[in-house]
């Protein structure tokens, strides 16, 4: 059966979503990915386009609340900031709960080129860290 994953972050913009795009590919049908945020900002351009430099589309991503989700019954929550972490509700299963503080890039300041560099920084720590947890996880 597939395990049911949830990643967690503030806005369900950036971290979450590249998390999402990452687990997805690398566990293929072992699981079910989905992300959402305390709140929902909508799916970062900048975290769209760094993902489709690695090939990863994720455009059609949607950014979602995690209340949305109140009736999936999760295996795994992972939550990829201190925020959401702090902010998460308590869900009614038993998931077995993750947690790494990934920055946040879209916090990132500098020239266009830098910003970029940093969701670029970004994308590699969660893709490092999305390989390794599918490998000992699911």
């Amino acid at each position: 059966m597939k395990k049911k994953v949830l990643v967690l972050c503030t806005g369900n913009s950036c971290r979450s979503q590249i998390a999402e795009g990452y687990l997805r590919h690398f566990a293929g049908d072992r699981a079910e990915i989905y992300s959402a945020g305390v709140e929902a900002h909508g799916v970062n351009p900048k975290a769209i386009a760094v993902m489709l430099e690695d090939g990863i589309d994720i455009s059609k991503h949607t950014s979602n609340r995690v209340d949305e989700y109140q009736d999936i019954n999760f295996d795994i929550v992972i939550t990829v900031c201190d925020n959401a972490k702090e902010r998460c509700p308590v869900f009614p299963s038993q998931a077995k709960k993750f947690h790494y503080n990934f920055p946040d890039p879209a916090k990132a300041t500098g020239t266009e080129e830098e910003i970029f560099q940093e969701f670029r920084r970004v994308r590699q720590m969660i893709k490092e860290y999305c390989k390794k947890f599918v490998e000992e996880n699911l």
